[in-house]
């Protein structure tokens, strides 16, 4: 059983655009091993509470983007959850993989058909 599972949104300031908007990343620690992953959106620093872990503000571009950023939160509980649940190993990578879909078998066409096909042979 995993000790310690925390997770924390911040935003790199050090990736600033040209825009003047910096990205906001989280940072998963599971057993004090971190993995980082991105959020995909950018903020003003002047506009981003570290400590509340969210943007200040209430106009509908923050309302939208904290939203956003607990919808996010929830999708990496649930993901957490999904991997005990399946009793499998979680660790930071694990976690990330399956979040961002990473070794998920895509099925193409032709293997669709095949199975298809030698399931109802089976049943002539």
């Amino acid at each position: 059983m995993n000790k310690t599972f925390n997770l924390l949104f911040y935003v790199k300031k050090a990736k600033i655009n040209s825009l003047g908007e910096s990205p906001i990343y989280l940072r998963i620690t599971i057993d004090g091993k971190i993995s980082e992953i991105s959020t995909k959106r950018t903020v003003k620093p002047s506009k981003w509470n570290s400590a509340m872990q969210k943007i200040s503000g209430s106009s509908e571009e923050c309302r939208s983007l904290n939203f956003y950023l607990k919808t996010f939160e929830q999708r990496v509980y649930d993901t957490y959850h999904e991997l005990i649940r399946d009793k499998e190993t979680v660790t930071c990578d694990a976690l990330k993989n399956k979040l961002v879909g990473k070794g998920r078998l895509a099925r193409t066409l032709i293997p669709v058909f095949q199975d298809h096909n030698d399931r109802m042979e089976k049943l002539i």
